[in-house]
């Protein structure tokens, strides 16, 4: 089953493929950037009530006047503002020089939030510390760093030309994206009008090492050069937001290709992890929550029993 039109995949492999349905000018401008990586291969790749307002707390006077006529990126993430792969990414951009990048992401991993927003509440907004971008860590989600982001209400300027999403420490593939908060923030920008990309990085415990985010982002530069180009050509799909799958160990990569969205999902193993005082109930926990989350629910399991 093929992705809707706003969702295509670029997954790396040796692999080659048909177009799936992004625009010639597209495939082909990628295909001619990714053609002169060394090992390079072809590729063929209802109106609703408005919720409830979400108040912003800001530390710093943020809504400066840019004086730049370089293209405005805006960069956000699942995995946290301090996450490796949004450093490696931001760095990289920075180093390029041609582009005017600003960073809005999660101050903690909001990576399995899905598209969850914040309604109705107070979020804080605060400077953060990253050499040579304009950045601010939001006490939100992905989806929340977006909408913020795009609202005017934080950056002075009004759209960025692309939004980048990653890179994610981990897989979107197959169901997973349903899941991703990177896959979620790149949906949003798109929801609001903005081009975007999601990057994710297939790592593998005990296989994969930090360097690999800087191959990661060897691997995407050229992509992201050549879709700016095409949106300020105006020939970049609309109606599309790129989601940019890299296998383990990137630095291998040779070549890419526009692929179906497959049907693949991780099914969650449950244990039980105490029992309840009410017979026929019990506690239980699944084997994709995280460290944070399972103290979480051993602390509500220690406060009960003490009750």
């Amino acid at each position: 089953r093929q992705d809707p039109p706003h969702l295509r995949v670029l997954s790396f492999d040796t692999m080659t493929s048909k177009n799936n349905g992004l625009s010639a000018a597209l495939v082909s401008n990628l295909q001619d950037v990714l053609s002169k990586r060394k090992g390079g291969s072809d590729g063929s790749a209802e109106e609703e009530e408005p919720p409830p307002s979400t108040s912003v707390s800001v530390d710093v006077a943020a809504k400066e006047e840019i004086d730049d006529s370089r293209p405005i990126v805006l960069v956000t993430n699942g995995d946290g503002i301090d996450s490796i792969g949004l450093v490696s990414l931001v760095e990289a951009l920075v180093k390029e020089g041609l582009y005017n990048v600003h960073v809005c992401a999660p101050q903690t991993v909001k990576s399995v939030s899905s598209h969850s927003m914040t309604p109705g509440e107070t979020i804080a907004a605060s400077s953060a510390d990253i050499k040579g971008a304009t950045a601010f860590e939001v006490s939100g989600t992905t989806v929340d760093c977006i909408s913020l982001g795009l609202s005017g209400a934080l950056f002075a300027w009004s759209k960025p030309i692309l939004v980048i999403s990653g890179i994610n420490q981990g897989s979107s593939c197959g169901h997973q994206m349903f899941y991703s908060g990177a896959v979620a923030g790149a949906r949003e920008a798109l929801i609001s009008g903005v081009p975007s990309l999601s990057i994710s990085l297939n790592w593998k415990k005990d296989e994969s090492k930090e360097s690999d985010f800087k191959d990661a982002v060897g691997v995407c530069l050229p992509l992201i050069t050549a879709t700016i180009r095409d949106i300020e050509k105006g020939v970049f799909p609309k109606d599309c937001s790129l989601r940019i799958e890299i296998p383990t160990s990137p630095s291998s990569n040779k070549g890419f290709k526009v692929t179906k969205q497959s049907m693949w999902r991780q099914t969650p193993s449950w244990q039980a992890v105490s029992a309840n005082r009410h017979p026929g109930a019990g506690n239980f926990m699944s084997n994709q929550q995280s460290l944070g989350a399972q103290l979480a629910q051993l602390g509500r399991d220690a406060s009960a029993a003490v009750s």
